[in-house]
């Protein structure tokens, strides 16, 4: 399946996944103390509706919010901000195995490190991919922010 999408991306896993109605969820690497039990909620609550969720997961909320959904059975889409790896941690190679997640990446697997300016571009590209965005917490002065502006108007985005 070639990618719907106006970039190039590096798969690893069910490719089937970009079909899906799929729902953003970034959160800002800082983030208040109200909002993170907000998050855990609604990756639970993601979990048990069998929603496809796309993220970098990168912030440690993002991260958590994994954690949790791994959990599930639910499909999850994970865009890199580096290039593709060979190898996952166990939790993430058994999902794969389980044909229920996809890996993604825009960049080349020379680039092992994200960078601020990769996560940017990851961030864009996945408001692009979804059809609904979430957003956990957006520090006001944070790149999140920004992007939150550009697209509220083509996009539906909730802030929890």
């Amino acid at each position: 399946m070639d990618s719907p999408y106006p970039f190039s991306l590096h798969y690893h896993g069910n490719k089937d996944l970009l079909g899906l109605r799929k729902i953003a969820f970034l959160c800002s690497r800082i983030v208040c103390s109200t909002a993170v039990l907000k998050c855990y909620d609604w990756a639970i609550e993601q979990m048990d509706k069998g929603n496809c969720v796309i993220s970098g997961f990168q912030s440690q909320i993002e991260k958590d919010v994994l954690h949790y959904l791994l959990q599930g059975i639910q499909p999850i889409i994970i865009v890199l901000a580096r290039g593709l790896t060979k190898r996952f941690e166990k939790t993430i190679q058994d999902a794969l195995s389980a044909n229920r997640v996809l890996i993604i990446s825009l960049f080349s697997e020379n680039i092992t490190r994200p960078t601020a300016d990769l996560a940017r571009k990851r961030n864009r590209v996945m408001f692009e991919m979804a059809d609904k965005i979430v957003l956990g917490y957006v520090n006001p002065n944070g790149e999140l922010a920004r992007l939150k502006e550009e697209y509220e108007a083509r996009k539906e985005i909730i802030i929890l």
